[in-house]
């Protein structure tokens, strides 16, 4: 029975093993995301003038406090993935969000007594620990969901960012409101707990180490994945890597995007509060709202993509640079819109900074999915590479924006973050276009295939 090929097999029960590690890695998604954006909106209440305790840090301060979670969190991308091979999924997972929890629970206490010098700290560490999240995904979805499912079960655990940061801005804004802004901390850190728990009795690296699996469900995973018998690894063609344009195209459109996508989200409450003039409880619902609309349109984006190309209608390449373009220039043209927002129209701006970050959902059936287009065999580890080098532009966006808001309540310097933004939003996009390619690479396949398959084609001329 080929890979692939497993519509004979007994697929368990309807609702099996496979589905409780998907809803599992799904919450972990979420709980990461919440601890990852808890202090943008934490920070708008910590530095309000008439809170009792607010800290007095300028904006360049808090831009420095904002980014220094990529600061560890670009350290691990590279390597987490060849860990995670070696030593499963299961425990990289387990202790980043365990490590996330605990210095989550712990940040009121210590920027209280170490100010934000040790906030930063607090938050290279949980960027460190982090920074295996996704390239430690990649591999337990490539153990444990079945190819035939990849699509659907895929959509719902990356779209556990986009919910984690919706659900994180509603809730931070009445936390505050209702118990200080220590308790969104807290109320984070005690959940991603909970789940530590849970997960070490039910996770599992792969359907083989599952102890609650049945056999019918382990051997249609295993069939429909070609993980049936000895698997080799295959050595990473790193000069390959380094010399090719099109992948050097989705290092340039995964910077380009990551830019505008942690400008606004570790901006967007700052604008609120100090442009828009939007009290805390209105703020986080307003600054969730963008993020809920990106998190739904995954599934209509995952959808249209796989009809388009079921009907050929579409290659996949264009396909995916449709989705890019939509995902790219659609709110560069939208934040350059916002800049002429009448003063004072809470109702425009925020429904342009909703088309502007809703759109983004594009991206998942745009360029991250070249990856697996490109070289299948060297997606986590591509991944990897273009996810280090977009997070370097996380740390680097949030200073950018310090930087040119010497007075964050002046509406035209918010006009230049959005300008610069737009801008690298419509120059990496163009760049993907031109020179990126969702055709499969030369370089995917072992050497010792392509050397066989040219002694074939000599041995058939000389027949």
């Amino acid at each position: 029975m080929s890979e692939g090929d497993t519509s004979k097999l007994n697929k368990g029960p309807m609702l099996g093993i496979r589905h409780l590690q998907v809803i599992m890695l799904f919450l972990a998604m979420v709980i990461c995301y919440t601890m990852r954006i808890n202090i943008s909106m934490a920070i708008v209440v910590m530095t309000d003038k008439a809170t009792e305790g607010s800290f007095d840090w300028s904006m360049q301060t808090q831009s420095v406090i904002l980014s220094s979670f990529f600061w560890g969190y670009v350290v691990l991308q590279i390597p987490s993935g060849e860990i995670a091979a070696r030593f499963g999924g299961m425990i990289l997972i387990t202790i980043c969000i365990a490590v996330n929890s605990a210095i989550t629970l712990m940040i009121p206490i210590l920027t209280y007594y170490g100010g934000w010098k040790l906030l930063c700290v607090c938050r290279v560490l949980q960027g460190l620990s982090q920074g295996c999240l996704f390239p430690t995904m990649h591999n337990l979805i490539g153990k444990w969901v079945p190819v035939e499912e990849k699509s659907r079960l895929g959509t719902l655990i990356y779209g556990g960012p986009m919910l984690g940061t919706a659900l994180q801005m509603m809730m931070s804004g009445f936390i505050a409101d209702s118990w200080g802004w220590p308790a969104i901390f807290y109320v984070n850190g005690a959940i991603g707990a909970v789940w530590v728990v849970i997960y070490v009795f039910l996770g599992s690296d792969s359907p083989q180490r599952s102890k609650m699996i049945g056999d019918a469900e382990r051997l249609y995973i295993q069939t429909s994945l070609g993980h049936i018998g000895e698997q080799k690894r295959i050595p990473t063609p790193w000069k390959k890597l380094a010399t090719s344009l099109p992948f050097l195209s989705l290092i340039v459109i995964h910077c380009g995007h990551n830019w505008g996508y942690w400008t606004l989200i570790t901006e967007m409450p700052s604008y609120m509060k100090k442009v828009l003039g939007v009290d805390i409880k209105s703020n986080g619902l307003m600054s969730a709202l963008p993020y809920m609309a990106m998190y739904l349109l995954t599934f209509p984006f995952g959808f249209f993509s796989d009809y388009f190309i079921k009907k050929k209608w579409l290659t996949i390449n264009w396909c995916r640079k449709l989705s890019s373009c939509i995902a790219e220039y659609g709110p560069a043209l939208a934040l350059v819109a916002l800049c002429y927002v009448p003063p004072g129209d809470i109702v425009m701006a925020v429904a342009i900074l909703t088309v502007v970050v809703g759109l983004n959902a594009g991206h998942t059936t745009g360029y991250l999915l070249v990856h697996i287009d490109m070289a299948p065999n060297f997606a986590g580890t591509m991944m990897g590479i273009t996810n280090c080098f977009a997070n370097i532009l996380a740390i680097i966006a949030p200073l950018a924006a310090g930087s040119l808001l010497q007075d964050e309540t002046d509406p035209e310097q918010w006009h230049q973050v959005f300008y610069l933004s737009s801008a690298i939003y419509i120059a990496s996009n163009t760049f993907f276009i031109i020179f990126g390619t969702s055709d499969r690479q030369s370089w995917n396949e072992p050497v010792s295939k392509k050397v066989i398959a040219g002694e074939e084609k000599k041995a058939e001329k000389i027949v």
